[in-house]
């Protein structure tokens, strides 16, 4: 069969393959059979606010239950709140969060963390894939299962808290200001008000008024304008937007610009650096990050590591280099002392501890990342061939990194969906960057186009 699990999960539309009935029953059967304590353990699930999310729920622990575990249920919560929850108890085997994030209400999906917090690698998710495949594996799930309920939310919350020491607050004039959340009408509405409010600020909330359907709809991280527009017109000093599933959260300075997940990387690293907390004197990012962020971290002498796109890969690098800081410029951002997974909530309070302790304002400290220009071409192939195998194409590549020496970067990569060659490059000046693209667009539909 094809791969379940992709960067992110498993992900479809509900009801249909790989969300059907029968399949989402075997994975949860044979998630239980991989883990260590096999057929004696608990689970922990969350969800967001998507109408299927309790649908999915139950038929998962048709299949949990049939392998003698039990499926425990926090209701609607972060992506990381099921993260930290499950390695923070010793009574949770595994965790479960259903939820497509960022994507439309008809979309979910189904992540799985070990007991450690951390997402299932590579190898686990085959050990389920080749479960749910095999024929001769039988799950019974024709019997409903009970799904245990238990609020949970208090230790999250309580966990969140510790990104920004009360001694960091009392010492600045971020106490008491006002900010505004975008809680993208998803998981975060119901701790994400009441953390921020704790913690003193003067709250407004948009996007909290989840009605099943509407989850990321004209809201949230991937869609801040009307949180932009409120911020700059109501003069809040910032705001904060979330994802569904509040792994990630995009920020707004007060004059309504967007600070992505470069900006944060490079402010909470840089400020990091200075109080002796960024171990390895690292960042990891991905293959997305802009070439501005690699050039301002080398020149504070952090170096830079980059991973392919998913916050998984980011994760796996912390864990090989014992880091403490790494991220994607689309706001998943992973904090490794306080969990290893992308956490909105803790990326934002960490922003508000830089600001805190650095006495700068959000819109001076994104300031500091210069970002270069970009340019984009697809070029339709008939073919994929190693392009440093085809003389002129290799021949056209080497000309434009020996032009850009440094202070840009060229990425050519084949789409891994359609029949396509995508050219990226980002340098000092569009015009000379859109040539150099061309240059390399043109050699290749000679070639191979």
């Amino acid at each position: 069969m094809s791969r379940l699990f992709g960067t992110d999960g498993v992900r479809g539309t509900a009801g249909k393959a790989p969300l059907d009935e029968q399949t989402i029953a075997r994975l949860g059967a044979a998630l239980v059979r991989v883990l260590p304590h096999r057929g004696a353990g608990r689970i922990l699930v969350g969800r967001d606010t998507r109408e299927s999310g309790e649908w999915i729920e139950q038929i998962l622990a048709r299949g949990v239950t049939s392998e003698g575990a039990q499926l425990v249920s926090a209701g609607v919560v972060p992506t990381p709140a099921v993260a930290y929850l499950t390695r923070a108890s010793d009574t949770f085997d595994a965790g479960i969060v259903i939820s497509a994030s960022h994507n439309p209400f008809q979309d979910n999906g189904i992540k799985v963390f070990s007991g450690h917090g951390q997402k299932f690698d590579t190898a686990a998710e085959a050990q389920i894939e080749a479960l749910v495949a095999d024929p001769s594996f039988k799950v019974d799930t024709d019997k409903p299962a009970q799904v245990l309920q238990e609020n949970l939310v208090d230790a999250y919350l309580g966990h969140a808290r510790e990104a920004l020491p009360a001694s960091s607050l009392d010492s600045s004039s971020l106490r008491g200001a006002r900010i505004a959340l975008d809680c993208a009408n998803g998981a975060t509405t119901t701790v994400a008000p009441r953390l921020f409010r704790e913690l003193g600020f003067d709250v407004t909330v948009i996007g909290n008024e989840p009605d099943g359907r509407n989850i990321n709809l004209r809201c949230g991280s991937t869609h801040p304008e009307a949180l932009a527009d409120l911020v700059r017109n109501d003069g809040y000093r910032l705001g904060i937007a979330f994802d569904g599933d509040g792994d990630r959260a995009i920020l707004v300075d007060h004059e309504g610009k967007l600070v992505d997940g470069d900006a944060v990387l490079l402010m909470c690293g840089k400020h990091m650096q200075s109080r002796g907390r960024l171990k390895g004197n690292a960042i990891v990012a991905t293959v997305m990050s802009n070439i501005g962020l690699e050039i301002a971290l080398r020149d504070l002498g952090i170096e830079m590591l980059r991973t392919p796109v998913g916050d998984k890969y980011v994760m796996e690098e912390i864990l090989k280099r014992d880091l403490s800081l790494g991220g994607e410029q689309s706001g998943h951002v992973i904090f490794s002392d306080y969990l290893f997974t992308g956490d909105g909530i803790v990326t934002a309070v960490s922003v508000l501890r830089t600001m805190a302790e650095s006495g700068r304002e959000l819109k001076d400290l994104a300031n500091d990342l210069v970002t270069y220009p970009q340019v984009l071409v697809n070029v339709r192939v008939r073919e994929r061939r190693e392009l440093h195998a085809i003389p002129s194409v290799a021949e056209a590549m080497k000309q434009v990194e020996g032009r850009l020496e440094g202070r840009g970067r060229l990425l050519v990569r084949y789409s891994g969906t359609e029949p396509l060659l995508r050219i990226m490059i980002e340098g000092q000046d569009q015009q000379e960057i859109q040539r150099w693209a061309d240059e390399i667009a043109d050699s290749v539909r000679v070639a191979i186009g």
